[in-house]
């Protein structure tokens, strides 16, 4: 009734007194906090030399996922990573993956995935690592100035295969928990893990292995990828990776290759038909000429068009990394935008023909073109793949050519945007300051990378990724190296980012429990 009094009531104290409690000791829990930020940092750097070496013994293994000569050392990196998490106290799961078959059939096993868990406290909020142990090729002679598989320290930077893709960071992960352990200090955060051995070769099986285990992430709230590198020498965190619409354009004159001389100027060279629709793709400017391309490109805001004022991008110092002598665009907020928030296109070359040294005066009968389309959000590969289609049908029609056309997508992979403003962030940020006294710069990753997706997709929880690699690693490239304070900095903000999530997790859950706790006084009033 209007004017009624409402008295007070057990469930509103309840609430006034969390309130009060929370108040009253705060600074205490402060003070707290800081002391063991700074227990968990003076033991980092104590034991660095540890880590290093910790980081040097994996990097001996020779985990070569695309390389079936390497299979055993493969599996056997997959076990000593097993074992490293058996010695934390966790619980491992080594999940069978089957067979993988190679080109001229030989079938070999698949290395082992790991699921594993430490913690279950239902007060705790419960983060899961994704990681990977498995690396690219490497050999001395392909431009290495030391052995790839024998890490060697050199000016801070700690070189060798895998030393930031991805054994670094999952090292690094491993260390900060031992630091809690080492210190008899409780973990503020039940942990998971799911680590593979052939992430390097796409990571198939790894669709099929979180469907089937779905209870596993029943009871993660957030998921934690760090398979990836800075920006520029600030800390970053990334939010967003394009994806990946990759196609091949096959164009067939005839069931032979033919000779110039004798046929040239009589027939329709399927190579030429080729070379005037991939040049039909693009302009010079690097602007996509597909018709319709352009239209679920979100339109720039004035909002995200000043996120990129304050991202540190030396463009002098990218086009050093790069070797290229000039960009298409003039500011870092042009490139930066065309590398993240623009689709672009890519023509990475022609099979068929004679690609080979000297000369060879044949028309071939069949080439393909290759060319790829990376995606950004709303845009979606069923029309991606439509357009394309549509537009080089429409090219070949006006060829008049008599030669067969055929358009196929090979790779359809999603773009894949987080949410900045989930905790995982804001922890993340707060780890960062502590660590290195900046805010980290919020970016985007031009490239695919899959997993992001994947995981978003297939398990519904909240995703972040947290690099620690510098933009110079040359991940994939000779030469690959950590630098050892990226390393052991980056130990300090997995340690004090679990802190910081279980601290964010529990106000949220304590302001959820108020609200409960009010709706259920409106309810009985």
């Amino acid at each position: 009734m209007p004017g009624k009094m409402v008295e007070p009531t057990l469930l509103h104290y309840s609430v006034h007194m969390i309130l009060i409690l929370q108040l009253i000791m705060l600074p205490v829990n402060a003070d707290a906090s800081e002391k063991l930020v700074e227990d968990l940092f003076h033991y980092i750097d104590e034991h660095q030399d540890d880590f290093v070496q910790s980081l040097k013994d994996w990097l001996a293994v020779p985990s070569d996922s695309s390389d079936p000569r390497f299979r055993e050392e493969l599996i056997r990196m997959v076990h000593m990573t097993a074992e490293r998490i058996r010695t934390l106290g966790g619980t491992v799961q080594l999940i069978d993956m089957g067979f993988e078959t190679f080109h001229g059939g030989q079938t070999i096993q698949f290395p082992p995935a790991i699921l594993a868990e430490l913690g279950n406290d239902t007060d705790k909020a419960t983060v899961c690592f994704y990681g990977h142990v498995d690396v690219q090729p490497a050999k001395k002679e392909d431009g290495w100035k030391t052995d790839p598989y024998t890490m060697t320290e050199m000016n801070g930077n700690l070189y060798g295969r895998g030393a930031t893709d991805n054994k670094g960071p999952v090292l690094a992960w491993i260390h900060a928990i031992e630091t809690y352990i080492n210190l008899k200090k409780d973990i503020p955060v039940n942990l998971k893990f799911i680590i593979e051995g052939v992430e390097e070769t796409g990571s198939p099986g790894l669709e099929e292995l979180l469907k089937g285990h779905k209870e596993f992430f029943s009871d993660v709230d957030y998921i934690v990828i760090s398979d990836n590198v800075w920006l520029s020498r600030k800390p970053a965190l990334t939010y967003g990776t394009r994806g990946n619409a990759y196609f091949f354009v096959e164009v067939e004159s005839g069931e032979k290759d033919l000779h110039s001389g004798t046929f040239g100027g009589i027939v329709h060279e399927s190579m030429r038909d080729l070379v005037y629709l991939l040049a039909s793709l693009v302009d010079t400017s690097g602007h996509i000429l597909i018709p319709g391309i352009y239209d679920d490109v979100a339109p720039l805001t004035e909002e995200e068009s000043k996120l990129y004022e304050s991202i540190e991008f030396d463009m002098e110092e990218h086009k050093n990394n790069t070797e290229v002598n000039t960009f298409l665009y003039n500011t870092k907020e042009e490139i930066l935008q065309h590398m993240w928030r623009y689709p672009s296109l890519s023509i990475h070359g022609i099979e068929g023909g004679f690609a080979g040294i000297g000369t060879k005066t044949v028309i071939p009968s069949k080439v393909i073109g290759k060319f790829s389309i990376r995606q950004v959000p709303n845009m979606q590969i069923p029309v991606v793949e439509k357009l394309v289609k549509k537009h080089l049908e429409d090219v070949f029609a006006k060829l008049k050519s008599p030669n067969k056309l055929n358009v196929s997508l090979e790779i359809g992979a999603m773009p894949w945007m987080a949410n900045v403003d989930d905790p995982q962030y804001e922890a993340a940020k707060i780890a960062i300051r502590k660590v290195f006294g900046v805010t980290p710069d919020m970016i985007r990753d031009g490239s695919t990378i899959p997993l992001a997706r994947t995981f978003q997709d297939l398990t519904k929880k909240k995703i972040m990724m947290l690099p620690i690699g510098g933009a110079d690693d040359g991940e994939h490239s000779q030469n690959e190296k950590i630098s050892r304070s990226n390393y052991i900095q980056g130990t300090k903000v997995f340690a004090s980012f679990f802190l910081e999530l279980s601290k964010l997790h529990e106000d949220l859950q304590t302001k959820s429990n108020a609200k409960k706790v009010t709706s259920s006084q409106v309810i009985g009033s």
